[in-house]
C-alpha cells in the first residue's frame, strides 16, 4: 500500500564505491564482538573515530543517532526482582483512583482543573521506581531525591492512599485546599507545592523547566557537602521524571554540560516520551527521542532508550530482514501518535502493512494483539532494565528516553489524542471500557460512579505495597520540616565596624563583604556559610575570599593560576566554599536553592548569600525565585551594584529600579533597603537569626550599593526601627516642630538629608528625615493591622508602625533609587494631607550619579521642590515660594 508519511530526512550518506571491502570491514567488527566482546568493540571504534576526526579525514557522526530501538538489549536485561502480576495490578489501581479524582472533582467543579493522560502514560515509570529504586530518607539513611512530573501528581497522591497516608476524603478534595478542612480532609494541590503540603512534597516542579535545572543543582550540591566533609551521600540519588515537552524549556537544557562536567553519577532524568505537548505532538515532523539522544550524548550523558515493550522482542527475533528497524526510522512522531490513537486494525494496515517482511510478521497477531503491543515506557521488566543500568553508571550522568502512550488505556476517549492533555470527564462507557482495560475489581456501577477502590489491608497487593516501601527505608514523597538549630554569633564579633563607623567611607557592599568575611571565620557558623556568585566576584571586592576559603571544584585545580603569588589569587579545590556559577543567573540561583533547602532536604542547615547584580535577579529569574519561596528556601540574595541612579554609567539593561517591587510579591522574601553599614549588620543580623534559630521559612533579600560615602554610627535604639521598615534619622534642626516628613532610603538618603538642610537655610522650613529600610515590611504590617480592625471590630483599635511615626497631616516626601510604586506601597496607611513619592520610572542612562539623579527628580533639589509644593498645597507656606522655588530648583 502507499505509504502516508514522509520519511526522515538525514544527510544523504556517500556511495559504496567497493561494496566488497566494506563488508569486509563489517565482517571484521563482527568477528572482534564475538571473539573479545563489546567492551574490545566499542575501543577500537574509539580510536578509528579519533584518528578518523583529524583534519586530513575531517570525519564527524551523521546525524540520526542510533537506532530507533531499546539501549538494552534482551539478552542484557537482569531478572526482574518483583511480583510482575502484583505489580501490574498495583499499577492499574493507581490509574484508576487517579483517573476517578481527577473526573470527581471535575464533575462536582467544572472550573478545578487536573489531569489525567499525563500519569496514565507515566504510571508504570512511577511505579518501578516506588517499588524497586525511590530510597526514603530515615535514621539510616539520607535517601534519594525525587522530582516529580507535575501532572502526575494525582498519581502520586492515589499511591500514597493505598498507603494510608491520605484517605478517600481527602482525594474528593482534590484542588479544593480551602474547602477541605471543613470536611475534616486535607486539600490536595494541583501540583507538587511544599509551601501548601509542607510534609508531604519537597521540590515544585509544577512550572515547566524549574525541576530539571533545580535537580542538577541539588545533585551537584549533594557532591560539595561530600566534599567539604559536611554529609556522607555517596551512594545517594537523584531521580527527575520530567516530560519530553517539557525539554524545550531554556532551564531543562542549560545545566547538560555541567552535570556532565561534574561527573554527576548520582543524577538520573527519566523523560516520559509520550510525543505529545499540550497542543499537539512535541515533534510532528521528526522524533524527539532521537534529538534528545544527540543532545544529551553530546552533552556527555549515558543515554539509555526504552523504546519497545516486551511484546515485541519476538518480532525483532523473527525479523531478519531488519523490515522493523526500516520501518521505524522512517516514521516520525506525529504518525507514532496517531498509530497510539488506532486500534490494532488500524495499526496493521497501516504500519505492519507497508512492506511484505512487515506484513509476514503480523501474521499470527490478532488485531487485539496488535493494539496491546507495548511502547518501552509501559513494561516494567523494560522499565527495571533501564533504572538498573542507570544505576550502574560511573563518572556520568544518565538519561532514560521512555517513550510512551499519553493517555496510555484511556481508549477512544484519549488515548493519544490531540486533546487528551485537556481530557477532563469521561462518560459512563468510557469509564466502564478503562475498568475492563485494566481488569479493575469494580462492578458497572462503581466504575460509573467513580468510585475508589482500596484493596483489603491483609491482600496480597496491600502486603505487597508496603514491604517493598519498608525494604527501601519508608513512605515518599515526604518532606522534613525542622533541622538542627544554628546558633548565631554576636553582632559586635563581625559586624562592629558597622554599627559604629562614625564617618568612615565605604559602600554597603563593602560593608556586606567584610560582613562574610569575618561571618566565614566562625567556628560553628563559617563552615556552613555558601558565598555564591555569577562570575561577578571581583565586581563586589570578594577576591580576598578566593585564597581564603577557596573556590568549590570537583577536580581541585590542576592548573599553576596566572596570579598565584597574588594574595588574591584564584584557587580552586574540592573543599572550596564558594560556588562560582559563570555567567549563569539561573544557575546560581538553583544552586542557592539547593543550598536553601539543605536543612530540609538533607538536614544539615546551610546559610547560602547569592550576591549579584541586582537587575539580573528577579526581573531575569523570577520563576525560579517564587519556586524557591514555594520550596521554603531559607538564605540571603543581595542585589548588589542596585540602584538605577546609582550604578552610573552602566545603563538601561544594567541599571535596576524595579526589584524591591517584584520582591514585595513573594509572600516569604523579606526584602530591604539599607542606606548605611550599620542597617546592613542589624538586618543580617536579625535575617540568621529568623533562619537559623528561629527556623523561619523565609529569605531575606538586600539591596546593596557601590557608591563610597561616609557611613555613621547607627543611631542608639534605631535597631528595632530599622527590621520595622522606617525610623526617624534626624529630628527637625530648628525649634519648631516638622512642616514636612522626608523619607529615604539607599543612597537616594543622603540626597534627602540634603534637601532637609537646603530647606531649612534657603526656606525656614523645618524637616523630619526618616530612613525607609523596607516599604514592604511597612505594608505587610499596616495590612495585617487593617484586617485586624477590619475583621475585629469590637477589639481595641490598633494603629500601624507607618501611623505611628507619620502621624499628623504634616506631609510626606518619599524618594528612593527604584520605581515611584516602592514607596507608594505605604501612602495609604500615612495619615499626611499629601503622600508625594519620588522616583526612578523608565528606562535607565549612562551617565554620572548626579546627572542620572537630576535626570529623574531623585536628586535633593527636587525633593525639596515636592516638598514646598506639598507645603504650598497644605497652605503652609505661600504658593509664590513653590513658584520661584521650581524656577530655581528645576530649571
Amino acid at each position: 500500500m502507499t505509504q502516508v508519511f514522509e520519511p526522515l530526512l538525514f544527510q544523504a550518506a556517500a556511495a559504496d564505491t567497493d561494496p566488497a571491502e566494506t563488508a569486509e570491514w563489517r565482517d571484521a567488527l563482527a568477528a572482534v564482538l564475538a571473539a573479545a566482546g563489546p567492551e574490545r568493540a566499542r575501543f577500537l571504534l574509539d580510536q578509528l573515530a579519533a584518528q578518523a576526526s583529524e583534519p586530513a579525514i575531517a570525519w564527524q557522526p551523521r546525524g540520526g543517532g542510533s537506532p530507533y530501538v531499546n539501549t538494552i538489549p534482551v539478552e542484557r536485561q537482569p531478572r526482574f526482582p518483583g511480583d510482575l502480576a502484583i505489580e501490574e495490578r498495583l499499577a492499574s489501581l493507581m490509574r484508576w483512583n487517579a483517573l476517578a479524582m481527577v473526573v470527581r472533582a471535575n464533575q462536582a467543579y467544572g472550573e478545578l482543573g487536573g489531569h489525567i493522560a499525563s500519569y496514565a502514560s507515566a504510571a508504570d515509570l512511577f511505579e518501578v521506581g516506588f517499588n524497586h529504586f525511590f530510597r526514603a530518607r530515615n535514621a539510616q539513611q539520607g535517601g534519594d531525591l525525587v522530582f516529580y512530573q507535575p501532572h502526575s501528581a494525582p498519581g502520586v497522591y492515589a499511591r500514597a492512599f493505598l498507603e494510608g497516608r491520605l484517605s478517600e476524603a481527602d482525594l474528593a478534595h482534590y484542588r479544593q485546599e480551602l474547602a477541605a478542612p471543613a470536611a475534616g480532609a486535607q486539600g490536595l494541590s494541583s501540583y507538587p507545592h511544599p509551601w501548601l503540603m509542607p510534609e508531604f512534597w519537597q521540590f515544585p516542579t509544577g512550572s515547566m523547566g524549574i525541576g530539571p535545572i533545580s535537580s542538577i543543582y541539588q545533585a551537584r550540591f549533594m557532591r560539595y557537602l561530600q566534599h567539604r566533609g559536611l554529609l556522607q551521600t555517596e551512594g545517594r540519588r537523584v531521580w527527575g521524571v520530567f516530560g519530553d515537552g517539557e525539554m524545550d524549556e531554556p532551564e531543562s537544557m542549560s545545566a547538560l554540560t555541567l552535570a556532565a562536567r561534574e561527573k554527576l553519577d548520582n543524577l538520573t532524568w527519566v523523560i516520559n516520551c509520550n510525543l505529545q505537548r499540550l497542543d499537539g505532538p512535541v515533534r510532528g515532523n521528526g522524533r524527539i527521542i532521537d534529538e534528545l539522544e544527540a543532545l544529551f550524548a553530546g552533552a556527555g550523558w549515558q543515554v539509555i532508550k526504552l523504546v519497545w515493550g516486551s511484546d515485541w522482542d519476538g518480532l525483532f527475533a523473527r525479523d531478519t530482514h531488519g523490515a522493523l528497524r526500516k520501518a521505524f526510522a522512517g516514521t516520525v512522531d506525529g504518525q507514532f501518535q496517531t498509530f497510539a490513537a488506532k486500534d490494532g486494525r488500524y495499526n496493521r494496515e497501516h504500519f505492519f502493512g507497508q512492506t511484505p517482511e512487515l506484513a509476514a510478521l503480523a501474521q499470527g497477531l490478532t488485531d487485539e494483539q496488535i493494539d496491546r503491543l507495548r511502547r518501552g515506557g509501559h513494561d516494567m521488566v523494560k522499565i527495571h532494565a533501564a533504572y538498573h543500568a542507570a544505576m550502574q553508571c560511573r563518572g556520568r550522568p544518565v538519561v532514560i528516553l521512555a517513550q510512551t502512550k499519553k493517555g496510555y488505556g484511556m481508549g477512544e476517549a484519549g488515548q493519544g489524542r490531540m486533546t487528551t492533555h485537556q481530557q477532563k470527564k469521561l462518560d459512563r462507557d468510557d469509564l466502564i471500557a478503562f475498568r475492563n482495560r485494566f481488569a479493575l475489581p469494580l462492578s458497572d456501577e462503581q466504575a460509573a460512579s467513580l468510585a475508589f477502590y482500596k484493596p483489603a489491608d491483609d491482600s496480597p497487593e496491600m502486603r505487597y505495597l508496603h514491604a517493598r516501601r519498608a525494604a527501601l527505608g519508608g513512605q515518599i514523597p515526604a518532606r522534613v520540616a525542622q533541622a538542627p538549630q544554628l546558633a548565631v554569633p554576636p553582632v559586635a564579633r563581625w559586624g562592629d565596624f558597622a554599627l559604629n563607623a562614625d564617618g568612615k567611607e565605604m559602600s554597603t557592599t563593602m560593608a556586606f563583604v567584610r560582613m562574610l568575611t569575618a561571618l566565614l571565620k566562625d567556628a560553628q557558623l563559617g563552615p556552613r556559610i555558601v558565598p555564591i556568585v555569577a562570575d561577578e566576584a571581583r565586581t563586589f571586592g570578594m577576591a580576598n575570599l578566593f585564597k581564603q576559603i577557596g573556590i568549590y571544584s570537583n577536580l581541585g585545580q590542576n592548573y599553576e593560576p596566572e596570579d598565584i603569588g597574588s594574595v588574591l589569587s584564584y584557587r580552586e579545590a574540592t573543599d572550596g566554599q564558594i560556588l562560582e556559577e559563570g555567567i549563569s543567573e539561573a544557575g546560581a540561583l538553583s544552586s542557592w536553592v539547593a543550598a536553601a533547602t539543605s536543612y530540609s532536604v538533607h538536614g544539615v542547615p546551610m546559610l547560602p548569600f547569592y550576591i549579584y547584580y541586582s537587575m539580573f535577579g528577579f526581573q531575569r529569574v523570577g520563576d525560579l525565585i517564587w519556586a524557591a519561596a514555594d520550596q521554603r528556601a531559607r538564605g540571603f540574595l543581595l542585589g548588589a551594584t542596585a540602584g538605577r541612579t546609582t550604578l552610573g554609567g552602566e545603563g538601561l539593561q544594567h541599571q535596576d529600579g524595579s526589584s524591591p517591587l517584584q520582591a514585595s510579591t513573594v509572600p516569604n522574601c523579606r526584602t530591604w533597603d539599607p542606606a548605611f553599614a550599620g542597617e546592613v549588620a542589624v538586618i543580617v543580623e536579625h535575617g540568621m537569626r529568623r533562619m537559623l534559630e528561629e527556623q523561619a521559612d523565609e529569605f531575606f533579600y538586600l539591596l546593596l550599593m557601590n557608591e563610597n560615602y561616609a557611613n555613621p554610627s547607627l543611631p542608639e535604639g534605631a535597631a528595632a526601627g530599622v527590621l520595622k521598615g522606617l525610623y526617624r534619622f534626624r529630628p527637625a534642626q530648628g525649634r519648631k516642630a516638622a512642616q514636612v516628613r522626608l523619607l529615604g532610603s539607599g543612597a537616594i538618603l543622603r540626597e534627602v538629608l540634603a534637601a532637609a538642610e537646603l530647606l531649612r537655610n534657603d526656606y525656614g522650613v523645618e524637616a523630619e528625615v526618616w530612613s525607609a529600610t523596607s516599604y514592604s515590611e511597612l505594608q505587610r504590617e499596616a495590612i495585617e493591622v487593617e484586617r485586624h480592625n477590619r475583621l475585629q471590630p469590637q477589639a481595641p483599635r490598633r494603629r500601624s508602625h507607618v501611623a505611628q511615626c507619620l502621624a499628623g497631616k504634616a506631609p510626606v516626601v518619599a524618594a528612593s533609587d527604584y520605581v515611584r510604586a516602592w514607596p507608594q506601597l505605604i501612602a495609604p496607611y500615612a495619615e499626611a494631607s499629601r503622600f508625594v513619592a519620588l522616583g526612578t520610572d523608565g528606562f535607565g542612562r549612562s551617565d554620572t550619579r548626579e546627572q542620572l539623579r537630576r535626570h529623574f527628580e531623585v536628586d535633593r533639589a527636587h525633593i525639596a521642590l515636592a516638598a514646598l509644593d506639598a507645603l504650598a498645597d497644605a497652605g503652609s507656606v505661600p504658593r509664590e515660594v513653590a513658584v520661584k522655588a521650581a524656577g530655581r530648583l528645576a530649571g
